[in-house]
């Protein structure tokens, strides 16, 4: 599972690679954070990431025949998520005799024992198309698109933007059409690009949608401080080369077009390893902002969620600056894989547009496309931008930078006239995104229907009322006049990327979104639990369904003990300190940062405990503390609360976790000893009576399959 080795690889890394500048407080904090599996997933190394998809592709031709698809469809593994209990999710696109399918991709749903339980489809059941021969030649759906394209002017086809056929299901009836991408005058600069859906029979227009999901606005870019860069080092001296985060490569575009942002491009190079002036004056200074923003990006997904960059497969994308000629754009491209930042314009003063919650929003899209794929038109693609508000904030929160504080307002280091270019806690204040949904969401710019999303996460994460968050005022104000208190960023973020990853396709509208987030509630925290009470709240808020009845409790379900069982510490007359964790680390020593609060898992009573192993490969850790005073009289015992959770099966014991006193093994618990619950554990200490001891739990696992121990309300009495 590798969710803490990410501070070793840094230390490693650090001995090759150089280093920018000094670390700030903040940096070294932050780097030395546990990561932690989110959203209920297993980290994946790369090659068990390709294991995972080359088995699912074996899998689709019997997966397609058990969903009943037609002789012409195929299903191609995009890709496969491994929950901590084995379960899977695999993520198909469609074809249609050899046509890519738009709207056509769907998640089959998996139990550990690999059955079938479900699936989510964009587009239900088989295809029926009329044909596959069309009636309109590429050279019409080019003409055809570029008199019907209403995003650009002057709109014109390229040899590098030909008209592809594919089939359109976005709709009820799927049928036959040509995919172009027209060039022209646009929002986003004279290159911009916009995709033309049109019928390959009539030539009527099926949609149309801007081919770069972008964040454009005025802006003067952001100055991020005296900052920690990773680049490498070659025979002639330094690069902008993060090899810590998928060799990441920041490049100077040196104003090649937004369509080819390569085609004149340069590594930044230099025989000394500082970079940046601070200033637009150095050419260095926008590739400091976006290398830093788009490291933290990384780290933000690989921390909280296990994933490994954009498509999880541990790859970075290059990262471009400097893009064509006053473009007021930053954009991610599946195209190329690749990121664009845009100088500005003279509207404001030609800089940069390289703010950290931008980084974060562009590679987010990078996110989106490699998961629920959401449709840049329509309902969904309100929801594909949201996403990337949602995380960019998010990100902006995790890299806790002292120059740009987390906050839910979007661009907000842009200089914008009204200070932003989208508030997630009040969308409708820069007078055209909408706070509450209406059946007109699918018809207004995706930019303006993504605040129904960013209202929605931002009642969730923080609840209503006025309330200052990084410096800045915040009023969450509901469409219905409801007041609720939140349940925090990171449980929201948590439940946003688990619905995107999982339940989410290219066609899901709002409605669906709704369903998706339940759903993710319900796995991460339980159908009764007040996290799932509060999503259904917040949807409410922004008019969309009503509320779920109130299950009142606590904030959230701990898995069941059993019945009759003591909650918190069982035994007042501890001899440890801080034996419930609720106090961290305290009194403990741990070789990982096993004690956490993490909400990927349940503590036993309260909210935090010891997550020991997990890691689905060789490894070993160890929690311990001394100068236990064990009582002198009667019987004493050591009693905690155990919970163990595997991929492993049968009673073989391949991962174990052992309970030592003064270095001798007085209990092993192991893979064998799985339960749906904590089951509580007693060890005699009957032949330490009296005696001061060290008690150590030590886990050892295996270079196979992951074993979880948990471990809760430690007592020595």
């Amino acid at each position: 599972m590798n969710r803490k080795t990410a501070l070793a690889a840094a230390v490693a890394a650090a001995l090759t690679l150089g280093t920018a500048a000094l670390a700030t407080s903040q940096n070294v904090a932050q780097a030395s954070a546990a990561a932690q599996p989110g959203a209920g997933f297993q980290a994946m190394s790369t090659i068990g990431r390709q294991a995972a998809l080359d088995q699912a592709g074996k899998e689709a031709a019997e997966t397609a025949k058990a969903l009943g698809l037609g002789p012409d469809e195929r299903l191609v593994a995009k890709d496969v998520l491994v929950e901590n209990d084995g379960a899977r999710h695999v993520r198909y696109d469609r074809t249609y005799k050899g046509l890519p399918v738009v709207g056509g991709d769907l998640v089959v749903h998996r139990a550990k024992n690999g059955k079938l339980t479900s699936t989510t489809w964009a587009h239900d059941g088989a295809l029926k198309v009329a044909g596959a021969t069309p009636k309109l030649s590429t050279q019409d759906a080019s003409k055809a698109a570029e008199r019907s394209a209403k995003h650009v002017k002057q709109a014109r086809t390229t040899n590098l933007d030909s008209s592809q056929l594919v089939v359109w299901a976005v709709g009820k009836v799927p049928v036959l059409a040509y995919r172009s991408t027209v060039t022209g005058a646009g929002e986003a600069g004279a290159n911009t690009r916009e995709a033309v859906l049109v019928d390959a029979a009539s030539g009527a227009v099926l949609d149309q949608y801007e081919v770069n999901p972008e964040i454009s606005g005025t802006g003067n870019g952001v100055n991020v401080g005296q900052v920690t860069l990773e680049t490498s080092q070659g025979g002639s001296g330094y690069t902008l080369t993060d090899a810590l985060h998928g060799s990441t490569v920041v490049y100077d575009s040196y104003n090649s077009p937004q369509s080819n942002p390569a085609q004149n491009a340069r590594t930044f190079s230099k025989s000394t390893n500082s970079w940046g002036s601070g200033s637009t004056s150095s050419r260095e200074s926008a590739a400091v902002d976006a290398s830093y923003g788009l490291a933290k990006t990384w780290d933000y997904y690989k921390n909280t969620f296990n994933r490994s960059g954009i498509r999880n497969d541990g790859r970075g994308a290059p990262a471009y600056v400097h893009v064509d000629n006053q473009l007021l754009n930053a954009f991610y491209d599946d195209s190329c894989f690749c990121m664009s930042f845009g100088d500005g314009s003279s509207q404001n003063g030609n800089t940069p547009l390289t703010a950290l919650d931008v980084a974060g929003h562009e590679m987010s899209h990078g996110v989106t496309a490699a998961t629920a794929n959401l449709n840049y038109s329509g309902e969904s693609g309100g929801l594909n931008e949201a996403t990337s508000d949602i995380f960019g904030s998010m990100v902006e929160f995790y890299a806790n930078n002292a120059t740009d504080a987390g906050d839910y307002y979007i661009g907000e280091k842009l200089h914008m006239g009204n200070g932003y270019l989208r508030r997630m806690d009040n969308p409708a204040a820069d007078g055209s995104s909408l706070s509450c949904y209406s059946s007109r969401a699918g018809q207004v710019d995706v930019h303006y229907s993504s605040g129904i999303a960013n209202h929605f996460f931002y009642l969730t994460a923080e609840g209503t009322g006025a309330k200052t968050i990084g410096g800045l005022p915040h009023n969450g104000t509901p469409c219905n006049g409801d007041t609720f208190s939140g349940i925090g960023k990171d449980k929201a973020a948590a439940i946003w990327y688990r619905a995107l990853s999982t339940y989410m396709t290219s066609t899901t509208n709002y409605s669906s979104a709704r369903t998706a987030t339940l759903q993710a509630a319900a796995d991460l925290y339980g159908a009764n639990s007040q996290e799932r009470y509060i999503v259904s709240k917040a949807w409410a808020a922004v008019s969309l369904g009503t509320a779920l009845p109130d299950p009142g409790g606590s904030t959230s379900s701990p898995s069941p003990s059993p019945s009759g069982s003591p909650t918190g510490n069982p035994n007042p007359g501890n001899a440890l300190t801080n034996g419930d964790f609720e106090q961290g680390a305290t009194g403990w020593t741990q070789s990982a940062n096993d004690i956490t609060n993490s909400n990927q898992q349940t503590a036993h009573g309260g909210s935090w405990y010891a997550w020991m192993m997990g890691y689905g490969s060789a490894a070993t850790e160890t929690l311990s503390q001394n100068n236990i005073a064990v009582p002198s009289s009667g019987s004493p015992k050591l009693t905690f609360w155990l919970k163990v959770t595997t991929q492993e099966t049968g009673s073989t014991a391949y991962d174990t976790l052992k309970v030592n006193v003064n270095g001798a093994t007085v209990a092993t618990y192991s893979n064998a000893n799985a339960s749906a619950g904590y089951v509580q554990k007693t060890v005699d200490l009957s032949a330490y009576r009296g005696q001061t001891v060290n008690l150590q739990f030590a886990g050892q696992e295996d270079a196979y399959l992951s074993t979880l121990f948990l471990i809760d309300d430690v007592s020595v009495g």
